[in-house]
């Protein structure tokens, strides 16, 4: 937190949050070696959540790219991580060739 932001209490995780992408890290996992983790910065308090492809609601590849706006939920357990990632901005096709 910023010195300027006063701090707040983690939201509830039975609340949909709103956020976008910042950051997008391969960390190795996934059945090839090559799923990525990502971090999304929610729009009303600037806190950073993260999560896996397993955590994106999508028919097909499971993958954001960073400044994609999402909806997601705070983990009950974790309140550092998001779930039920749902992307808001659909990409152009040619984006997943980038």
């Amino acid at each position: 937190m910023t010195a300027d932001r006063p701090q707040r209490p983690p939201a509830s995780a039975d609340v949909p949050r709103f956020g976008h992408v910042v950051d997008r890290r391969p960390h190795g996992g996934g059945i090839h070696g090559r799923a990525s983790s990502y971090i999304v910065q929610d729009e009303e308090d600037g806190r950073h959540y993260t999560f896996d492809y397993t955590h994106i609601v999508t028919e097909g590849f499971r993958t954001l790219h960073t400044g994609e706006r999402v909806r997601f939920h705070i983990a009950p357990a974790d309140t550092w991580r998001a779930e039920f990632v749902i992307r808001l901005s659909q990409p152009s096709p040619e984006a997943f060739y980038e």
